[in-house]
């Protein structure tokens, strides 16, 4: 699951409400590989794009993302993997953030909310998909 939730560049293609990633540079820092991603977002014609920094943790199978730029005041999210069988894990997924605009933050926080409750299911359906 750590590889599948790694795969950022799939996300247009499964993750709700994501149109577009692209990763601006890859690097190694400390055994860790650091990817810095622009994500476009969008829903009917409501479109928003935002720069994260991701940090790929293997060895602790943990995911760290933090805000770079775009239209919220912050974002910060944590993928945590723990391995709970062979073929099993439980995953542990925490997200804050919130809008620099009041407006925009009611225009689609609503719409990131229902997304991000939809994450789950579509984490597990890729997950059924790539590794069935």
């Amino acid at each position: 699951m750590f590889d599948l939730v790694a795969d950022v560049e799939r996300y247009p293609e499964f993750l709700p409400l994501c149109e577009s990633l692209t990763v601006q540079s890859r690097r190694e820092r400390e055994g860790r590989e650091v990817l810095v991603a622009r994500m476009g977002v969008g829903y009917k014609a409501i479109k928003q794009s935002f720069t994260t920094q991701v940090m790929l943790n293997p060895d602790d199978l943990i995911i760290d993302v933090k805000y770079i730029d775009g239209p919220f005041h912050h974002l910060d999210n944590r993928w945590k993997f723990l391995e709970v069988g062979s073929n099993e894990c439980d995953v542990d997924f925490h997200i804050d953030y919130s809008f620099k605009s009041r407006t925009l933050g009611l225009l689609m926080g609503s719409m990131f909310d229902t997304a991000f409750k939809r994450f789950t299911t579509a984490f597990k359906e890729r997950a059924d998909t790539v590794y069935a």
